[in-house]
């Protein structure tokens, strides 16, 4: 009887010696980390988070008729199913007139989804839309939207993506803008503003 053939591991890295191995002679061993002690009389740093000046009062200021809108891929083609028209809704749901804004990265996301959602690239066409250049690299746009409202505090971010919306949450003053019952609504939103929440 032959040996029985033991099947190669595909792509296995040999297992490598440590630089700190007792059978490395003793000038080319590596050393190990000297901890500093720290000094009690040093003043500590830490980072704070530094609030804008927008929001000293309970609500964000710089919001403000014409809403700034920005839109998700997924908002546009919810929005298709739904049959709903982008910018008369949001005028329904707010009261006053609405921008919808899309980035550079959101267009992206757009044109690689295909002939299937040729429909949702055409209303993201729209001249009623406002267009906005990306200057980073990539085209991730969930991480761009909610990179682009912690620094600028004027947008209201429209999306039915559940991750995007627990994002966003977390940073304060910034609306999201959501589908249901046909409809769109809006949370977060002072309820001096817009229409009566559902």
């Amino acid at each position: 009887q032959g040996k029985q053939k033991k099947a190669r591991k595909y792509a296995v890295m040999k297992r490598m010696i440590s630089l700190r191995d007792q059978r490395i002679n003793e000038k080319e061993r590596a050393k190990a980390p000297v901890k500093k002690k720290e000094d009690p009389s040093a003043i500590k740093e830490r980072e704070v988070p530094q609030h804008p000046s927008c929001l000293f009062f309970q609500y964000n200021t710089q919001l403000g008729p014409p809403y700034h809108i920005l839109v998700d891929t997924n908002f546009i083609n919810f929005s298709i199913k739904a049959k709903l028209d982008l910018v008369q809704s949001m005028m329904d749901c707010l009261y006053a007139k609405c921008i919808p804004c899309i980035t550079d990265c959101v267009m992206g996301e757009i044109e690689k989804l295909g002939q299937k959602y040729r429909v949702a690239l055409r209303i993201a066409k729209d001249p009623r839309f406002e267009r906005l250049p990306c200057m980073h690299r990539g085209t991730y746009a969930d991480d761009c939207l909610v990179q682009r409202v912690t620094q600028h505090k004027c947008y209201i971010v429209a999306t039915v993506d559940k991750e995007l919306k627990r994002r966003i949450r977390k940073i304060p003053g910034v609306p999201i803008m959501y589908i249901s019952r046909h409809r769109y609504n809006i949370e977060r939103m002072p309820d001096d503003y817009g229409a009566p929440r559902f």
